[in-house]
């Protein structure tokens, strides 16, 4: 079975759509991305947090939003934060270096 992973930043118009992006051909995983503000480009579902076996956050503040919006939907759910801040564009080269190397523990 594949492993569901769920990106999440803020408004899920640059970090979160870049990481479902280059890991979208990962034989291993699927890939799926949203954001947690409420006007995000595409904005967090109960049935997205019930999907993903991994919930990969951009920040630490992600992380406490998620806990208090869905607190019902994440009962064993396993949720990392990578700490990587909102300074990059879409598809930037920095920001795909960084997350390949800090999704590397949580990505088969």
């Amino acid at each position: 079975m594949q492993k569901r992973i769920l990106f999440l930043c803020s408004q899920n118009k640059l970090r979160s759509p870049t990481a479902e992006a280059i890991f979208a051909d990962h034989p291993k995983i699927d890939v799926d991305s949203a954001g947690l503000n409420h006007d995000a480009e595409v904005p967090l579902s109960e049935e997205q947090v019930k999907w993903a076996d991994l919930i990969i956050v951009m920040e630490k503040t992600h992380r406490s939003r998620l806990n208090q919006k869905f607190k019902c939907a994440l009962a064993g759910k396993r949720i990392a934060v990578l700490n990587i801040p909102d300074n990059y564009d879409y598809m930037d080269p920095d920001l795909i270096s960084l997350l390949k190397s800090r999704c590397a523990n949580y990505i088969p």
